[in-house]
């Protein structure tokens, strides 16, 4: 693989990695909320996940994916399920009196969160086969994937952790706490709008 295609993919899969969704989304609120530490861990879980789906895109799960319905829908409930089980627990937490709020988690507990949270969403999938997508064409060989998913899971890994070292700074975590049941009202509306897309997506396939 030139350095070329592998630039091609790392720039498609890093735009991807870097918009807003799910998974920055709570990365940046564990942030806020527990402290660097936990964002960090939380972030680690959840390129581990997104790894997964590379690898799984990489062996081509994408396209059974694509021509298994019933395989489909069965992921996206699953995922819109998981999304809306958030959005219930930022609702709680926006609804809590700061004394009220649970400290946090274990290091076990957080990776494990950030690794179902990318596992969630199927979507992910297809996501990893558009960025491979970019640069690989059908002659390329199983070394070159192998080098394009390893690349791309690092840039994932690197996000999450630029966004939780970016949002347990001292000027995101003084914002938090001014308006903490506002900020998370809004999150738990975004998990429950991107559960509803998910869950729309599955029912209407």
């Amino acid at each position: 693989m030139d350095i070329g295609t592998l630039l091609t993919v790392a720039g498609a899969f890093f735009i991807v990695a870097a918009s807003p969704g799910p998974a920055n989304l709570g990365c940046a609120l564990v942030s806020m909320r527990h402290g660097r530490r936990a964002g960090l861990q939380f972030g680690v879980g959840l390129s581990v996940g997104l790894a997964v789906w590379g690898v799984l895109a990489a062996a081509g799960l994408g396209a059974v994916l694509q021509t298994s319905e019933k395989a489909l829908i069965a992921l996206k409930l699953i995922g819109a399920g998981y999304l809306f089980w958030l959005a219930w627990q930022s609702g709680r937490s926006a609804a809590r009196r700061m004394a009220d709020v649970k400290p946090a988690a274990t290091s076990a507990r957080w990776l494990r969160q950030g690794v179902l949270l990318n596992l969630s969403n199927p979507k992910a999938v297809f996501a990893w086969m558009a960025a491979l997508a970019m640069g690989l064409d059908a002659d390329a060989g199983v070394g070159a994937v192998g080098i394009a998913t390893f690349v791309c899971a690092l840039i994932g890994l690197a996000n999450y952790l630029v966004w939780a070292v970016l949002f347990s700074a001292g000027p995101a975590l003084r914002i938090y706490q001014r308006l903490r049941r506002w900020l998370e009202g809004v999150v738990a509306g975004l998990f429950a709008l991107a559960g509803l897309g998910m869950l729309r997506s599955a029912l209407t396939r």
